[in-house]
């Protein structure tokens, strides 16, 4: 594996990015208060670690099989975070900083309990699908043993993942009339976008090199 401290700051940045799991989470602790939103979070986490497995074990699959399918992958990763960048900006200047999918995931399970909420909104969610899928194969080596790397990978995320929520519920149970405010979400956007579009760019330029 390499790049792994590289691979827990995209993390990082990706995570911040919100979506349908940000808008379950935010609206169960408005609801519900803490216990909402943690309720909410074990639901994600645990789907989180499904997407993990079944990406650990088809990225594993594809890579014995074939090397070429493996750097196709990893140039559609590098392209991928690109495109999440200039999405992320585009959003900005289009003044709509919220995902679209973010309200029908709400009235889609809002009859759901909030653990349920928070797994089927995620499990359900074919991007996230994709981004496990596109995402961890830029950071080994195509010849390498790559079990175990996706699956360290893979937990980290659902690891940094648990610790962002955790933080976030319980700074919108505190100060949520300041959270609700969409000049927080536009400073966050703004450089994240930036900076999606930077290392991925960065990326494609290393593997054309090699």
């Amino acid at each position: 594996m390499e790049n792994f401290y590289l691979f827990v700051i995209m993390s990082m940045l990706l995570i911040l990015l919100p979506g349908p799991d940000t808008a379950i989470a935010t609206r169960n602790t408005l609801s519900a208060g803490r216990s909402g939103g943690f309720k909410t979070l074990a639901g994600t986490f645990c789907a989180l670690l499904i997407h993990t497995l079944a990406a650990v074990i088809g990225l594993s699959a594809i890579i014995v099989k074939s090397a070429l399918l493996f750097s196709i992958f990893k140039y559609v990763g590098a392209v991928y975070l690109v495109y999440l960048g200039i999405k992320t900006l585009w959003a900005l200047k289009s003044k709509d900083v919220k995902v679209p999918e973010d309200a029908g995931a709400i009235r889609k399970y809002k009859n759901q309990s909030h653990f349920k909420q928070g797994f089927l909104t995620n499990m359900l969610n074919p991007k996230v699908a994709v981004f496990f899928l596109t995402f961890l194969p830029q950071f080994v080596h195509p010849g390498s043993d790559t079990l175990v790397p996706f699956i360290l990978m893979g937990l980290t995320y659902a690891i940094l993942t648990a610790v962002w929520f955790i933080m976030y519920i319980l700074l919108v149970d505190q100060i949520s009339a300041f959270m609700k405010r969409p000049k927080t979400t536009t400073v966050i956007e703004s450089i994240t976008g930036a900076v999606l579009i930077g290392f991925g760019i960065k990326l494609a330029m290393e593997k054309a090199q090699h």
